[in-house]
């Protein structure tokens, strides 16, 4: 039987803010994605706990922020520091690979560790390693972060959002159905708000209601793959092992554009210039790629990704806009919403010599 931690950093960016200053313990603090636009244009990326008492939440836009946050002048808003973020981020995952027999690295805030060979398959155990872990990252780094603990990446990620912040949470084996039963559906990753509406329709509420279903009922509402994994998720069972995994490499740059619009002309013309800021990048680092997706956030804050694999990789700034270009007539295509951001992502990188790249590129 294995033994997985799952590790979540609280508010990790406002975090980070709050570890340079310590005075901003104590205020409501929001770190701001600020848009070419100027003044308050722009997306929180994340609000600490303090911040998220009045309303601010991740995506929702700065002003509707600064209003709900309008009576509390003591309020911080304060613009993303990305490579600070980082250096953060890399101390911490040092100390969570020395605690674990395989380390998942899933991003800067996030991270799953297979402990079982260390703790003997013992869950009293693992309990206390993970505390160990916790008051060494809070010394070290001087940063709080919640632990889920169960057999399997599922439940563990379930877990490390029952209790935040800086909270530790452990699901023996025998106890999964029981805790699973008391949450809400959308506590199960992947469960977003459209699902979570169908649910609602249903009168499904809890994880409880959902395992009442049988998989024929949910392959006819969401397909097979989609009703495979709920109807698992729902009791717990989860197979996937926790798998060694360097931070994805990737180049990607978004802008906001100075008006918002779904014009494929207008919108060409600002993915051209995406595509050759990226092409010098790729010069740059001498790499290669083979993969190439869009992004846009629309006007109302929710967004839209397309992606698509090369045949084979290449640094050609023509291949690049060839590719990005068609897959923003696709996602147009079915588009009701003016687009307010617009960026390009490459990935699947390699040398120009061939060799990989293990760096991670933020």
């Amino acid at each position: 039987m294995r033994v997985i931690f799952h590790i979540d950093f609280d508010y990790f960016f406002a975090q980070c803010e709050e570890i340079r200053n310590q005075t901003l313990k104590t205020k409501p603090v929001c770190v701001c994605i600020f848009s070419d636009r100027g003044g308050d244009s722009g997306a929180i990326a994340t609000a600490n706990y303090i911040a998220r008492k009045y309303g601010v939440k991740s995506g929702m836009p700065i002003k509707f922020a600064k209003a709900r946050l309008r009576e509390i002048p003591e309020s911080v808003f304060l613009p993303a520091d990305f490579p600070y973020y980082s250096e953060i981020s890399q101390k911490a995952m040092e100390i969570m690979k020395s605690y674990a027999d395989v380390f998942e690295y899933v991003g800067r805030d996030e991270a799953y560790l297979d402990v079982t060979k260390r703790v003997k398959g013992s869950f009293v155990i693992a309990m206390h390693l993970a505390q160990q872990l916790k008051n060494q990252i809070r010394t070290e780094v001087k940063m709080t972060c919640t632990v889920g603990i169960s057999q399997n990446k599922l439940v563990s990620k379930i877990a490390s959002g029952f209790r935040k912040p800086d909270g530790l949470t452990v699901v023996e084996p025998e106890k999964t159905e029981s805790f699973l039963a008391q949450l809400n559906v959308g506590d199960i990753p992947g469960i977003g708000k459209v699902t979570g509406e169908k649910f609602a329709e249903l009168d499904i509420k809890t994880i409880s209601d959902l395992a009442r279903l049988d998989v024929f009922t949910l392959n006819k509402m969401f397909g097979k793959k989609i009703a495979s994994y709920m109807y698992n998720a729902a009791r717990g069972i989860d197979d996937e092992p926790v798998a060694e995994r360097a931070p994805a490499v990737q180049y990607s740059r978004i802008i906001t554009l100075r008006q918002d619009s779904k014009d494929l002309s207008f919108l060409s013309d600002a993915l051209d210039e995406i595509c050759a800021d990226l092409h010098e990048t790729i010069l740059k680092h001498k790499k290669t790629f083979k993969s190439v997706g869009i992004q846009f956030v629309q006007s109302d804050l929710s967004n839209k990704t397309k992606s698509r694999m090369l045949k084979n990789p290449t640094s050609s700034l023509d291949e690049l806009k060839k590719t990005a270009t068609i897959l923003l007539q696709e996602a147009l295509a079915d588009q009701d919403q003016n687009v307010r951001r617009l960026g390009v992502r490459i990935s699947e990188l390699s040398d120009v010599t061939g060799q990989s790249s293990i760096e991670n590129f933020f």
